[in-house]
């Protein structure tokens, strides 16, 4: 029955047994629209307990929060109706005032949907009114209940599927912990809606063990084992291949024999590995001898293995970066940031990276002549855009990376000229949640390249241009507005806020009244205004400090000089 509840019971013969019916009337037209009685499940505990309801995706997240808001009573919006308004007010300044119109109609029933398409910043909001009872009920992707510690008093599964896969029993546990918590709530209670085709699966599912956990060494191209051996050679715990080998044996991955390649020992691995890393140019051996007759090879890390390990850029791309860096010193355009922020795009972002070729086209079209040579010098000329975006057929290969890599430095280009991540993500037509997820690994793949760049003298040109860079990729807000960002608790919205109000320095804000702040910044609490004083008076004071120690040090008298 479809408004049946069943108890696992590993005694009973299917391991289900029968717990009671939904009290909850459902009309015929009401029963096609929420055919898994959602709406019931989720009545029994809201607005009193708060609810999560774990999606297969991020679009049946939102269909689903709509869904609820649809059928419910008007009674709902009463419920911290003030809070959530206030709620409603932050996040459309967040998003320069393009709140997602979903949101705008299910937060006043307490409800709102929870995926990697929000922005960082609207995510936080929701997540502590969640926290705070403000919202009573999440719709959300697996996503979830990895990172963000949010308990429910129930806690509801949509599908047994992530996506279009079928739910491994870490994620089922994962997903189930959420429901009570110590401390927190006296109960909890996980549902899990089944269909009828996945009855047997799901049986399975719940009386198997939990997967082993297994070492991730040897994924992606042996990507962690390669990390691994240069970060033992870089901080000189390991400085030959025995050392090395030795090492390898006390990892979990020496305990797995069933994870190496067939055929092969752990030995054999390692020896594989550390040679791959030799012949990168990321370590070297050097001969050295303890006596005349004791002469063993010493393995160090180049200067390419340094800047790689002190930037802990990926090894798969640190022969590229130093290749696309070499390139970008024969001309170097500066004329706008466009060509530094190719130079400082994520390689690992461009296999999500699908460019819409109209769009493409038009955004190249609107850079100036300047900004148009830095594709010609990547390697993606006009014609190749052009015949692309009008289906043409194309006879000259052009290196697919750099396209893709070219796509993307347009949407944060677009991005450091507008700051309004919703505008961008509708220009681009992409969600707002891939800007966002985009200008955050560009800011710290950018803080990599700058250190990758410290360490090499040849690219001294770039550690001036890239400081700035990751800055502004960082706050990715007008210069002026940076100094305000760097205080705790303001994001963009506020700094323009304090800035129009005349607080344009981090100096101002320290010595601001709180009161006067609540008084002259509109929707600014008392607890926020205090937060924000005792944040820019740290910040300011940490920086005196660091000020004082250099002139210390400048001052400072040498011993040596009678």
């Amino acid at each position: 029955m479809q408004d049946s509840i069943y108890e696992i019971d590993s005694k009973a013969e299917n391991g289900f047994t029968f717990s009671r019916r939904l009290n909850f009337k459902y009309s015929s037209n009401l029963q096609k629209t929420d055919p898994d009685h959602l709406i019931a499940l989720v009545a029994e505990v809201i607005p009193k307990y708060s609810c999560l309801v774990f999606c297969p995706t991020k679009k049946n997240c939102e269909n689903v929060a709509e869904m609820i808001c649809k059928h419910l009573k008007r009674d709902y919006r009463k419920h911290k109706e003030k809070e959530k308004m206030d709620l409603i007010i932050v996040l459309t300044n967040i998003s320069n005032g393009r709140l997602c119109p979903i949101l705008k109609r299910t937060i006043p029933f307490g409800i709102a949907y929870h995926h990697s398409g929000l922005t960082s910043d609207e995510r936080k909001q929701i997540e502590e009114a969640y926290s705070s009872g403000v919202l009573c009920l999440l719709t959300c992707t697996s996503t979830l209940a990895a990172g963000v510690n949010l308990p429910a008093r129930r806690v509801i599964l949509r599908a047994p599927y992530v996506g279009t896969e079928f739910l491994k029993k870490n994620q089922y546990k994962q997903m189930i912990g959420r429901a009570g918590r110590a401390g927190i709530d006296e109960a909890g209670e996980s549902i899990l809606i089944v269909q009828e085709k996945d009855r047997q699966l799901v049986q399975n599912l719940v009386s198997s063990p939990i997967e082993s956990c297994c070492s991730n060494l040897l994924l992606e191209w042996n990507k962690g084992i390669r990390s691994l051996l240069l970060s033992l050679v870089g901080l000189k715990i390991a400085t030959s291949s025995e050392e090395i080998y030795q090492f390898m044996c006390t990892t979990l991955f020496s305990i797995q024999p069933q994870l190496l390649p067939e055929g092969k020992s752990l030995r054999d691995v390692t020896m594989e590995v550390l040679q791959w890393v030799k012949q990168s140019g990321l370590i070297k051996e050097r001969a050295s001898s303890d006596t005349e007759q004791n002469v063993h090879c010493k393995l160090e890390i180049t200067p390419l293995g340094q800047a790689a390990y002190k930037g802990s850029v990926d090894l798969a791309h640190c022969n590229t970066l130093y290749a696309d860096l070499k390139k970008g010193l024969q001309g170097l355009i500066l004329e706008s940031c466009l060509h530094l922020l190719y130079l400082t795009t994520p390689y690992d972002m461009i296999p999500q990276c699908s460019p819409n070729w109209m769009i493409y086209f038009r955004q190249y079209s609107q850079l100036s002549p300047v900004e148009q040579q830095v594709a010609n010098i990547v390697g993606v000329p006009e014609s190749f855009i052009t015949k692309k975006a009008s289906g043409q057929a194309i006879k000259k290969d052009v290196e697919t990376s750099a396209v893709g890599r070219l796509y993307l430095s347009f949407i944060l280009h677009a991005l450091l000229k507008e700051t309004n991540v919703w505008n961008v993500a509708e220009k681009f037509n992409t969600s707002q949640g891939f800007v966002q997820t985009l200008l955050n690994s560009a800011a710290s793949f950018s803080s990599s390249v700058l250190h990758f760049c410290e360490e090499l003298n040849e690219f001294w040109v770039y550690k001036a241009l890239l400081t700035e860079l990751t800055k502004r990729l960082t706050y990715c807000v007008k210069a002026e507005l940076v100094p305000l960002m760097e205080v705790s608790g303001v994001l963009e919205a506020r700094a323009k806020q304090l800035y129009n109000a005349g607080y344009k320095t981090l100096a101002h804000l320290a010595n601001a009244d709180a009161e006067v702040l609540v008084k002259t910044i509109e929707h600014l609490s008392r607890r926020q205004a205090k937060q924000i004083v005792s944040s820019a008076k740290m910040l300011l004071a940490e920086k005196a400090e660091a000020l004082q120690e250099e002139v210390d040090e400048l001052l400072k008298i040498p011993t040596d000089i009678p």
